[in-house]
């Protein structure tokens, strides 16, 4: 079916009333037939699984590029995820899959207990297909509470987005205005209430859509994706040296991490401290880095391992990097937010305090976990995560006084090579 913006347009109007000037916006902006239709790769069509669906012409008019940041919290996603979203042709999502554990986890205690790890992982696979099919009404089967005609004020951090922050989504939105706050604040106060109708269309002009996870515990969950015809799927692997982890988390979860920060500042280990809430999170690092090094077929071509370290110390050329791996231009708006947002002096407190700023010296904020935490939880950590420090080429610390001389380097040269 021809995908013209008049089409669009019906839809839109028909449905929600849409006001002349962001009907306008859009028309505009979609001139002609949509662009960047999806095509049966050779690879699909040969496969009998998928002949049948590609014969059959069913394929419906897709982003040309689908980029997943797969992550763990507190690894330098959001800072990664933005140099993503400054792109004027991607539509970025930060972490839709919030809504999804939300979901889950608000569900009745005994619903609670027949779901088990499987199926949460469906759910999170099925939402991140339909994302990048621009189908972001599906996200109305999560969010609470559930959007009335499409509308809703509940999306989790919409403002990290240029997309859902400027026209014609908020009609009231402007280039750079959302980057320029550390806060959320302008946003919501600015655009109102998110209409999904309107995302889903400036998903689809934009033609690209990046996705930011940090829910999906190793990339082998993703396999059904990158086995999709519809998709052509990249995998950014970001990791972090999980002791910076660690202090990360701890500055970020004071609740959640409580007693690690008694340790911290004690020098004595709690009986109820949590090893798990490290363990858990070297143990998915190093199976996922496994596995993409690995380079099995089925990933072959859609996984790049980035160490947070390596962009923080050299933002500009592993974003050069990235942008090269996922195939789009790196542009001037780019790198001027990378010099604007690496190298800040960040005079206000509340900036640093702010969980998920992404403004402030990145050098500095790559390092600064060393004046943080204690010697003897380091030393736990590097033998709970020994061989993911290896794998990953960080290196162990044998003394405080080691651990204090920031001369000293813990990033051990390594070049991840880029499944090709």
């Amino acid at each position: 079916m021809e995908c013209s913006w008049k089409t669009v347009l019906l839809l839109v109007c028909a449905s929600l009333g849409v006001q002349y000037t962001a009907i306008r916006t859009l028309r505009d902006s979609l001139s002609g037939p949509c662009e960047g239709a999806y095509r049966c790769s050779s690879r699909h069509h040969r496969d009998s699984r998928w002949r049948s669906l590609c014969d059959d012409g069913w394929m419906q008019e897709l982003p040309r590029k689908h980029i997943l940041l797969f992550s763990t919290t507190r690894s330098g996603s959001s800072f990664t995820g933005q140099l993503l979203n400054q792109h004027p042709e991607v539509f970025y999502v930060f972490e839709p899959l919030f809504h999804v554990q939300q979901a889950f986890t608000n569900s009745s205690s005994r619903l609670r207990r027949s779901l088990d790890r499987r199926a949460l992982l469906g759910a999170y696979r099925d939402l991140l297909l339909n994302l990048y099919t621009c189908d972001l009404h599906f996200m109305e089967n999560y969010i609470r509470p559930e959007p009335q005609d499409h509308v809703t004020n509940s999306f989790f951090r919409r403002s990290s987005s240029h997309a859902l922050c400027s026209p014609p989504v908020c009609l009231e939105g402007g280039d750079g205005a959302v980057s320029d706050l550390p806060d959320e604040t302008w946003c919501p106060k600015k655009c109102g209430t998110l209409n999904l109708t309107l995302a889903s269309l400036s998903c689809l002009s934009r033609g690209n859509i990046a996705i930011k996870t940090v829910r999906v515990p190793e990339v082998g969950d993703l396999r059904t994706l990158t086995e999709d015809p519809r998709l052509d799927l990249k995998i950014i692997h970001l990791v972090r040296d999980p002791r910076a982890i660690l202090a990360s988390r701890m500055m970020a979860f004071s609740d959640q991490f409580r007693a690690w920060k008694i340790w911290n500042a004690t020098g004595r280990q709690p009986r109820y401290v949590d090893l798990s809430q490290i363990t858990s999170t070297c143990k998915d690092m190093s199976a996922s880095a496994e596995t993409g090094l690995q380079r099995p077929p089925w990933l072959h071509g859609r996984y790049m391992l980035v160490r947070y370290e390596d962009l923080a110390f050299n933002p500009k050329n592993k974003a050069a990097e990235i942008y090269r791996f996922v195939g789009l231009e790196m542009e001037d708006r780019v790198s001027l937010w990378i010099s604007k947002n690496t190298n800040s002096n960040v005079s206000a407190p509340s900036e640093w305090n702010y969980r998920y700023s992404t403004t402030r010296d990145s050098r500095a904020a790559a390092e600064s976990w060393r004046l943080r935490l204690s010697f003897d939880i380091v030393r736990t950590v590097q033998r709970l995560c020994n061989d993911t420090l290896a794998l990953l080429g960080y290196k162990p610390v044998q003394s405080s006084a080691q651990l204090r001389n920031l001369s000293h380097s813990l990033i051990q040269h390594m070049s991840f090579e880029t499944v090709t």
